[in-house]
C-alpha cells in the first residue's frame, strides 16, 4: 500500500491528499492510513532521496528537497528546456482560451495528467495562479500571463486566434477512403 499511495500522491501533484481522500481510496481504517504515511514519511525523508513527504494545507504532498533547489532553477533555465513542447503548448492553449481554469480540469480535457507542464509553465511565467475555484477541494485556477502575450507576439488575450469547429463530413465518414482512393 505504501507504494501505491506513493504513486497516489505523485500522479495527484500540487493538489496533494487529505487524510480523508487516502482511507477512501485505498479502502483503509484511519489507523492504516496514518501508519503508511508515517512508513512513507520515514522512507522518502532520508539523506538519499531526492524527494519528500510533507503535510501543507491540510493535505499530504510529495515535494522536493530545498537543498536541491539550485539543480531544479537550472533544469527549469537551461536553454534546451526553453522550448516548449507540443504538451506545453497544448496546455497553454487550454488555459488561454478556457481560463481561469484548474488543473483537474486541464487533465479532463487533455486525458492525462497535466501537472509537470503546469509546474514547468509556471516557472516560466507564461501561467499564474490566479485563485481558488469553488469546485470541491478548492483547486488553484490558472491563467496566462503578460509574458505569455509577449512570448506569442500578443498585444492582449482578444488577440487570440478565434478557434474553428471541426465539421465531420458525413458523406465520406471513412477516412482511409477519402485519403487514400485511386
Amino acid at each position: 500500500m505504501q507504494a501505491t499511495l506513493e504513486g497516489l500522491l505523485f500522479v495527484i501533484g500540487d493538489e496533494g491528499l487529505s487524510l480523508k481522500d487516502i482511507t477512501s481510496i485505498l479502502e483503509i481504517t484511519e489507523d492504516e492510513a496514518k501508519k503508511i504515511i508515517k512508513d512513507l514519511y520515514n522512507e522518502l525523508n532520508q539523506d538519499n532521496r531526492g524527494i519528500k513527504l510533507e503535510y501543507l494545507g491540510e493535505k499530504f504532498k510529495l515535494t522536493t528537497k530545498t537543498e536541491h533547489a539550485k539543480y531544479f532553477e537550472k533544469l527549469v533555465q537551461n536553454e534546451q528546456n526553453n522550448k516548449l513542447s507540443d504538451a506545453a503548448l497544448e496546455v497553454l492553449s487550454i488555459i488561454a482560451y478556457s481560463g481561469p481554469i484548474t488543473r483537474v480540469d486541464i487533465d479532463k480535457i487533455r486525458g492525462v495528467s497535466s501537472a509537470y507542464i503546469v509546474r514547468k509553465l509556471v516557472l516560466k511565467n507564461l501561467i499564474e495562479e490566479c485563485g481558488k475555484s469553488e469546485d470541491a477541494g478548492r483547486p488553484m485556477l490558472y491563467r496566462i500571463t503578460n509574458q505569455f502575450l509577449n512570448y506569442f507576439g500578443l498585444g492582449s488575450i482578444k488577440d487570440l486566434p478565434e478557434i474553428k469547429e471541426i465539421k465531420k463530413d458525413t458523406e465520406n465518414s471513412n477516412l482511409f477512403e477519402t485519403k487514400y482512393h485511386e
